[in-house]
């Protein structure tokens, strides 16, 4: 998307916060007057020219924020990516760096309206179960110490970066999979701090509370955390069996439900973390493991990867802002697994695949991916358009674009409905280059009154509850 389509894509999407990892000037003008409010980023390899020149940082503040601000609402600036784990060598340069980017603030009369801050990766917590045992690595102390003294003074939020997948996968067999998703437990499953009797009923919370501890521990409470990256990878290769669609969906979608409810920690209920999920888009050309490609919400293509639902607020982001989203085949799929999934969807998924027969509304275009489209939507509606009922082993995937073409009117289109079909599941070859194998239907007339009530069901109202939350970009 350019920066504009971008921007659009927010503002459709009631996307109200976001986190940059660099300071994009065609994504910062484009942002103007949306209200949407940005954090910027110092990008790693700039650390080294800011450190070391109070005049590069006051240039970077004139260059980044001045020239934008506040027709665009910067509200932080995020200095580096967790310096302290990825570049160390870059360590001694972070706090040099942060003090310059502060005086160019105080120079331009910002400091108040701007915090910064650098985000850090949650290993710079040792011992963090019990979160009352939790401490700093003692090696980056001599960083640490002085930024939370910056922090502190400056009124500023200590960055995180918290991963409940990876405390998972790291320690299978001590934290449990429901823990790690903030399902119901049982006052049996939840897990107690020893020392402060403290009831932990997920993994983020206790995390967010080690790093509180920790704080603590070198005499720091006046400090608050924010999340600044957080989410569950939707895909994943084979030693990555979790990375799924439903669980992503189930992390992300009780994520924001527990911060909606405002109850903050078991240490400091008074206090709730802001949390930025990571991340909008998947990255398809990022490195293996599969699932570093795989922690978006949407497709490049601005198609979501899942819908996330949040009780009491229908569907969230607003990518079903029409009730309607649709189950179609991806582009670049061979035919031969295409085939497979749609004689199964035809088959044992029962889809109504009767649109799809010869001389029917959806037979043309005669091909294997027109066809499993159909079917794919037919049992994704079916499903209730549930999380993970659009997938089919990797080759659908979710569309807020009606699908419809001329006659072929999609089962989850706004549209008038094809007729109903009964089904009989026999499977029978179509004719045509290229065509594909379709289970064959017995049509069945339905009566006029059934007509007058499909009719009137579909006018329909909605009221659909928009809650804004954060979002990362890349």
């Amino acid at each position: 998307m350019s920066a504009t389509e971008l921007v659009s894509f927010l503002q459709f999407q009631k996307i109200t916060h976001i986190k940059l990892y660099d300071a994009d000037p065609d994504i910062l003008k484009a942002l103007a007057k949306t209200k949407i409010r940005v954090i910027i980023s110092v990008p790693n390899n700039q650390l080294l020219a800011i450190g070391s020149s109070n005049t590069t940082a006051a240039s970077w503040i004139g260059k980044n924020v001045v020239a934008y601000y506040p027709q665009t609402v910067i509200t932080a600036i995020a200095v580096g990516d967790e310096v302290l784990t990825t570049v160390p060598s870059s360590a001694p340069l972070l706090m040099p760096a942060i003090e310059s980017l502060y005086s160019a603030l105080v120079a331009a009369n910002l400091h108040n309206q701007i915090k910064i801050s650098t985000p850090h990766s949650a290993s710079i917590i040792l011992d963090p179960f019990p979160p009352s045992q939790s401490f700093f690595n003692q090696s980056w102390i001599s960083v640490i110490q002085p930024l939370l003294q910056f922090l502190s003074k400056t009124g500023s939020p200590l960055m995180m970066n918290f991963y409940p997948y990876y405390v998972f996968m790291q320690n299978k067999g001590v934290v449990p999979l429901d823990n790690s998703l903030f399902k119901p437990l049982k006052p049996s499953q939840e897990m107690v701090d020893p020392n402060t009797l403290l009831h932990y009923t997920n993994v983020l919370d206790a995390m967010v509370d080690a790093a509180y501890f920790s704080m603590r521990s070198m005499n720091f409470t006046d400090v608050v955390v924010l999340v600044t990256e957080s989410g569950w990878p939707s895909k994943g290769d084979s030693k990555e069996p979790y990375a799924t669609i439903d669980n992503a969906d189930t992390y992300n979608s009780n994520l924001i439900k527990h911060v909606l409810d405002r109850s903050g920690t078991p240490l400091h209920p008074e206090i709730t973390s802001s949390v930025y999920l990571y991340e909008l888009f998947n990255e398809d050309l990022r490195s293996p493991p599969v699932s570093e490609a795989n922690w978006g919400l949407f497709h490049a293509n601005s198609t979501p990867v899942y819908l996330l639902h949040v009780s009491g607020s229908g569907t969230f982001l607003a990518n079903d802002t029409t009730n309607r989203t649709y189950c179609i085949v991806m582009d670049g799929v061979d035919s031969k697994t295409l085939q497979a999934a749609l004689d199964w969807a035809c088959g044992p998924g029962r889809a109504n695949c009767s649109e799809i027969q010869p001389g029917e509304n959806c037979f043309q275009p005669n091909n294997v991916k027109n066809h499993a489209s159909y079917a794919f939507d037919s049992y994704y509606q079916k499903q209730g358009r549930a999380a993970g009922s659009c997938d089919f082993k990797g080759v659908a995937m979710i569309t807020t674009t009606d699908p419809s073409h001329g006659s072929c009117i999609f089962p989850g289109s706004k549209k008038i409905t094809n007729e109903a079909r009964t089904v009989v599941n026999t499977t029978s070859p179509s004719n045509g280059a290229g065509g594909s194998r379709l289970t064959s239907f017995y049509s069945s007339r339905i009566s006029a009154v059934d007509k007058a009530l499909k009719t009137f069901l579909t006018i329909i109202f909605s009221i659909l509850l928009y809650i804004p939350f954060m979002m990362i970009l890349r």
